[in-house]
């Protein structure tokens, strides 16, 4: 055996012994996320690619807005796979939002692996224009 074998079987050792790993104990990504304010709110995207509407969850509570959930690469079931590099991974994001939001009024929409998260200032914290009167 030479050394290029010898360093090739410490890889796969390792990769296996990775794959092990990630089995007990799955990876918790934190998904890429743009955010864009202006006077009617934010709206926010999130990086979810290969992520189905049921694999992922969206709560609100106390201005928290909190989204996790599963990304699963499906694998035929006669298949037996010997190398993973994109494994199942959990992923979550949390962010604090502002009391001038709507929390009731989120709207969330997913397509095309990215989610997207519409979240409206309420009425009264929206900037309005003042009509000045004459005289």
């Amino acid at each position: 055996m030479n050394d290029i074998t010898r360093t090739a079987g410490r890889n796969q050792s390792e990769v296996a012994r990775r794959q092990d790993d990630s089995a007990t104990q799955p990876l918790t990504r934190t998904p890429p996320v743009d955010i864009e304010e202006n006077s009617h709110g934010i709206t926010l995207w999130m990086d979810l690619p290969g992520v189905s509407r049921d694999q992922v969850n969206i709560e609100v509570h106390d201005h928290n807005l909190r989204i996790e959930g599963q990304a699963v690469v499906p694998t035929p079931g006669n298949l037996q796979v010997h190398y993973v590099e994109r494994p199942e991974s959990r992923f979550s994001r949390s962010f604090t939002l502002g009391v001038d939001l709507d929390v009731s009024q989120i709207d969330a929409n997913l397509e095309d692996g990215v989610l997207r998260l519409r979240i409206p200032r309420l009425e009264e914290a929206r900037p309005r224009r003042i009509e000045i009167q004459a005289g």
